[in-house]
């Protein structure tokens, strides 16, 4: 019997963030760019590069309290922005998962009876406004459910229904972290990429929005760059049909795992991010032992599991504010602690396990954004 897949939500690159929101309005935020904002009781991290010992930039802060938990949970990726650094695997890049209890603390102890438990498969059930924190919790569903219909996905004000994200389904201390609540003035040399809120879509909503004029002529720049013959392999790759067989034939090492990438996202070309707890990271080449040998959790010893991955289209979309910054990638999976495990009364942010995938063409993802 098949596996079931677990559902698949999308991160697109909404308005600019204006001004410097603080407390909820910042940390219940998911952003790309700006200033990492800190959990009431956690600090803000503050990494630097272990290759240059530079200030690492903040590519994404990903707002995703799990159901079932009553934690506040915010992850942050960064990256160093120096040239020739962000290829530097591990050591140029971050990812920090911080937690605070949403409840009073005399429930701590049901946090922990809970934390083994756990389960996620809606990023945004429930999702309203992602600048406040007023919304009661949903109660739990087996389905996603954004409250549109297909055809009018595209065409929905998502800035107004991005509130209470709720998962279902389900170290490194930061360098110079910022204290709990306190936010320090910018400095001049700091790495900054201009913020932008982060949206969020089912991917199952993109289905019927397919362009396949658009995929076919992506795929035939890259036989024309790469001399592969295309014509069979489209009929099949690209069919409605979920027909996963591919023309092997025809295909060099390595690019099966490409065009699968290339169908998945045709739908959806502008995600610059892929969310699945505890599902399927969809590779761009081919996987390295690193996934199989994925490291246990520092803290409880316990498994990591795929959380996110950050995708090609987000490279373009990072605008530098300062210092003439950028970063190159073909995409970031990272990986959390399975037990989302938390101490009691810790207030440093835990480092968590990113695989950094690089681009082999990224002539196709140049965005005109």
């Amino acid at each position: 019997m098949a596996a079931v897949l677990k559902p698949v939500l999308l991160g697109l690159r909404d308005a600019p963030v204006h001004g410097s929101p603080t407390g909820p309005d910042a940390w219940a935020a998911s952003k790309l760019g700006g200033i990492p904002d800190a959990l009431p009781t956690v600090a803000a991290p503050r990494p630097v590069c272990q290759r240059c010992g530079q200030p690492l930039a903040l590519i994404v802060q990903v707002y995703c309290p799990l159901e079932g938990s009553p934690f506040h949970r915010l992850l942050h990726v960064f990256a160093c922005a120096c040239p020739g650094c962000s290829t530097g695997g591990a050591r140029s890049w971050k990812v920090f998962r911080s937690q605070c209890l949403q409840v009073p603390e005399r429930e701590a102890q049901d946090a922990q009876t809970q934390e083994n438990s756990l389960a996620a498969e809606d990023w945004c059930e429930g999702a309203d406004d992602w600048g406040s924190d007023t919304e009661e919790v949903p109660s739990p569903q087996l389905t996603l459910d954004f409250g549109n219909d297909a055809s009018s996905a595209k065409d929905v004000d998502w800035t107004a229904r991005l509130q209470d994200l709720r998962l279902q389904d389900a170290v490194l201390g930061a360098a110079h972290p910022v204290p709990p609540g306190e936010q320090t003035a910018l400095s001049p040399g700091l790495p900054l990429f201009l913020p932008y809120y982060i949206c969020v879509a089912d991917e199952d909503e993109y289905i019927d929005f397919v362009n396949l004029d658009h995929a076919h002529s992506l795929l035939r720049d890259y036989q024309q760059r790469e001399g592969i013959a295309m014509d069979q392999l489209l009929s099949q790759s690209l069919s409605n049909d979920g027909d996963e067989k591919y023309e092997k034939t025809v295909i060099k090492s390595g690019d099966q795992t490409f065009y699968k990438f290339m169908k998945r996202i045709a739908a959806c070309q502008e995600q610059i991010l892929r969310y699945s707890w505890s599902g399927e990271p969809l590779f761009l080449t081919c996987p390295t032992s690193e996934v199989t040998e994925l490291p246990a959790c520092s803290q409880c010893g316990g498994q990591r599991i795929f959380e996110f991955q950050l995708m090609p289209a987000l490279v373009s979309m990072l605008k530098s504010a300062n210092l003439g910054l950028s970063v190159e990638f073909g995409t970031i999976l990272v990986y959390t602690c399975e037990k989302s495990c938390w101490p009691p009364n810790h207030q440093i942010p835990m480092e968590e396990f990113c695989i950094i995938q690089e681009d082999p063409d990224e002539l196709l993802f140049k965005s005109t954004s």
